[in-house]
């Protein structure tokens, strides 16, 4: 009974660590779950390093990355493929309540804007995002605040509700750019059958 138990408990970890989908050859892990925030003075950013399929060359991932992130509203600043370099910039229109389900919730919006610089090798690519700057609808229009701004109030003295609202932010931001990098990384490897070129 115990040998039961144990298989089945890990049959569970390795679906679980899988992606939940095995009846789909097709299917790939997820990159990440989670973002860490990196804060170096007053400065604060993200940084993943993304390891693909080793046959995906750079000129692959510039082309995939330009294509993807053409779709999801980036305008491309700097590219230069020999250099195997990006840098994109964006402005979204967020929601930082994570329980918005419609009409009867507050959907506490709000718009990021911020840059994201590519840098490639055969393999694998690095995804660095920065110049995060947060607008906060407000009586008096739209109040700007960076990413290490909302950090200080997370983690400083203010009042609770103060640390509520940074912490909302700044978990809100992340589950946006999760999504975002994971959606790329499928791009990236192109698995789905969608993507086959024999036609």
């Amino acid at each position: 009974m115990k040998a039961f138990i144990l298989s089945l408990f890990c049959l569970l970890a390795t679906v679980t660590a899988y992606g939940g989908s095995v009846a789909n050859d097709h299917a790939i892990a997820l990159p990440i779950d989670s973002i860490k925030m990196t804060v170096d003075g007053t400065q604060a950013y993200y940084q993943k390093v993304f390891k693909t399929d080793s046959s995906i060359k750079i000129s692959t991932i510039y082309r995939r990355t330009l294509q993807f992130m053409a779709a999801k509203n980036f305008q491309q600043n700097y590219g230069f493929e020999q250099e195997g370099k990006m840098i994109l910039t964006s402005a979204q229109d967020l929601n930082a309540n994570p329980n918005y389900a419609g009409d009867n919730d507050n959907p506490d919006p709000y718009t990021v804007q911020f840059a994201i610089t590519v840098d490639m090798r055969n393999g694998r690519y690095r995804c660095t995002i920065n110049n995060i700057n947060f607008y906060l609808p407000s009586e008096n229009g739209n109040r700007r605040m960076t990413l290490h701004e909302v950090y200080l109030k997370e983690t400083g003295n203010e009042s609770r509700r103060t640390i509520k609202e940074a912490r909302m932010l700044i978990e809100s931001f992340e589950r946006y750019l999760i999504s975002l990098t994971n959606d790329l990384y499928t791009e990236v490897e192109h698995k789905a059958p969608i993507y086959n070129p024999k036609f």
